[in-house]
């Protein structure tokens, strides 16, 4: 299951965390015009970093992010915050398993629990008055899984760097 070139990561600055988590944020803010198959950005860095760094990204992270994009969406006060805190528990309950895997399967494993994260925001969604989107809202999803293997590639590259350029080192 462990690829023979997987390396050690370097200790993350939680300065790059809560740059990463702000970046998302304002990716989460462009006017997309409420388009129920757009990705929720802030979603995928939170469950990143609560599989990689669980001890910074926690469920109260993701409580107050979900409260910040309940304002931004103007839905019922404590949906996403709700919908977060359950991602945040799920992938802190997996994320010893799921550190094992490719990013590649792990975005596999990870569809289910998006899945799940949107079904649980539009079924609380239409139980307080709200209609049905329709189908297209399987987008959100299918998008978050396929951002999951750049966005992991792309924030985990500080940490993948050689401490000390030596060729003669085999980390």
């Amino acid at each position: 299951m462990i690829e023979r070139d997987q390396q050690l990561l370097l200790p993350v600055r939680p300065s790059y965390i809560v740059g990463t988590l702000l970046a998302a944020l304002m990716l989460n803010l462009l006017p997309f015009g409420r388009a129920p198959w757009a990705p929720d950005f802030l979603l995928v860095t939170v469950a990143l970093w609560c599989l990689y760094q669980p001890a910074r990204v926690g469920v109260g992270v993701a409580f107050c992010l979900g409260l910040v994009m309940d304002v931004h969406a103007t839905t019922l006060l404590g949906i996403h915050a709700l919908s977060y805190s359950v991602m945040a528990s799920t992938v802190l309950l997996l994320h010893r398993r799921l550190q094992w895997f490719h990013p590649f399967t792990q975005a596999l494993q990870m569809a289910a629990v998006f899945v799940a994260v949107h079904a649980l925001t539009w079924v609380l969604s239409m139980a307080s008055g709200g209609q049905f989107p329709g189908w297209e809202l399987l987008g959100a999803p299918v998008a978050e899984t396929l951002l999951w293997l750049p966005v992991s590639m792309i924030l985990l590259a500080p940490q993948r760097r050689a401490p000390d350029r030596d060729l003669t080192r085999p980390l």
